[in-house]
């Protein structure tokens, strides 16, 4: 299988990840700040280390705002829901996930307004429109950081400068980009980062993490054991035990933090160069290709790992199938959970096909690819 769905979750991942998972389930996985054995120290302790992995990775100063959720979405919920309130106005873009739109469009029953920003038909974003919606009472600013759509990169510096001048909180979805794309929460004045374990991190499913800079007044979403003031019946606001309540998944955690070391090995921008050169390669090869159309931006240093067209007169889940049973490609064809960006670029009724690249991808990979495209494209 040439497997091209990275945007959805990453594979193959890194050798040594599964023996750093199943090490920690046999040997030493105790639950991490209930107990004071020696198996519960040592979890805690490896998840403290992961923490500080992780801080390295995207300059965060104090890791114990780092926060361990399930995955993006969680974390997404958790910094929306945690810090809009009644009256607050945010700003978003028309290239967002469902993971940012369902949960402002649910607050909208709490009297939280929201404006979208319609975004070009490539998906790069008008900053000047931004500018022109902020109000006395917004709040927030959220936006993904590169499109799962088009792969298109938004321009997170400019807009955290913006949040920062303006008083507001910035919040990026880093689902298709953290790994893969630099991110400094200091240097882009990032107030909240939502990361998946299992994307370009490399990690298993079942991790993400939500970074939450001091700007941000957080409440936690839910309530339980923390294994802090276990006495008081009021959820305790330390972090990060108060917004981590109940058990963490310790083993996918620690394996997460053996991915994280991986990456900061190789250095994300040289897995930047080489994605984006994978990419490239994809994106010119389709484009130049009669009865397909390729979406978001022609220059390819301008957006993610991903690849989105569609072939005239085959659907797009259609293609996807025959990538899948006479290829051996794994791709993903449909709306890709963000029906608002599919309708900024033109494929609403049809959907489109998504090739998403990863760093275990090769140029044989693309090349192959190509080709079963080019004969898709010729029937």
């Amino acid at each position: 299988m040439i497997y091209l769905d990275n945007g959805a979750t990453s594979f193959p991942k890194p050798r040594g990840m599964v023996r750093v998972m199943n090490e920690c389930i046999q040997n030493y996985c105790g639950n991490p700040g209930r107990s004071g054995h020696w198996m519960s120290m040592r979890t805690g302790a490896e998840i403290y280390k992961v923490r500080n992995e992780l801080g390295k990775l995207f300059h965060i100063e104090d890791c114990s705002r780092i926060l361990f959720t399930a995955n993006t979405t969680e974390a997404l919920n958790l910094g929306i829901k945690g810090v809009l309130q009644r009256g607050d106005h945010v700003i978003t873009t028309s290239m967002e996930h469902n993971s940012v739109l369902r949960p402002l469009k649910a607050l909208e029953t709490s009297e939280v307004e929201t404006t979208i920003i319609r975004c070009c038909s490539d998906g790069t974003l008008n900053l000047e429109a931004l500018k022109k919606e902020i109000k006395d009472n917004t709040k927030m600013i959220v936006c993904t950081h590169a499109s799962n759509v088009t792969g298109t990169i938004m321009p997170i510096r400019e807009l955290g400068h913006l949040a920062k001048k303006r008083k507001l909180i910035f919040m990026v979805d880093a689902a298709q980009s953290a790994g893969c794309l630099p991110i400094d929460v200091k240097e882009q004045n990032i107030d909240l980062l939502a990361v998946p374990g299992h994307k370009g991190l490399l990690g298993p499913m079942g991790t993400g993490l939500l970074f939450v800079g001091e700007r941000a007044n957080l409440k936690p979403l839910k309530e339980g054991g923390t294994g802090t003031k276990s006495r008081e019946l009021i959820q305790p606001c330390d972090y990060p035990e108060g917004y981590e309540a109940g058990t963490i998944n310790a083993p996918g955690i620690i394996a997460l933090g053996y991915s994280v070391k991986h990456i900061g090995r190789i250095g994300v921008e040289n897995i930047r160069a080489y994605e984006e050169e994978l990419t490239r390669t994809l994106d010119e090869a389709l484009r130049n290709m009669k009865n397909i159309t390729v979406y978001g931006p022609a220059d390819c240093r301008r957006k993610a790992g991903i690849v989105s067209f569609n072939l005239q007169g085959l659907d797009c889940e259609e293609i996807c199938d025959k990538l899948d049973k006479e290829y051996g490609i794994a791709a993903r064809g449909g709306f890709h959970c963000a029906g608002l960006a599919h309708k900024t670029i033109g494929t609403y009724d049809t959907g489109a096909v998504r090739l998403s690249v990863g760093p275990s991808n090769t140029k044989k990979d693309i090349y192959t690819a190509v080709e079963a495209v080019y004969q898709l494209q010729k029937m």
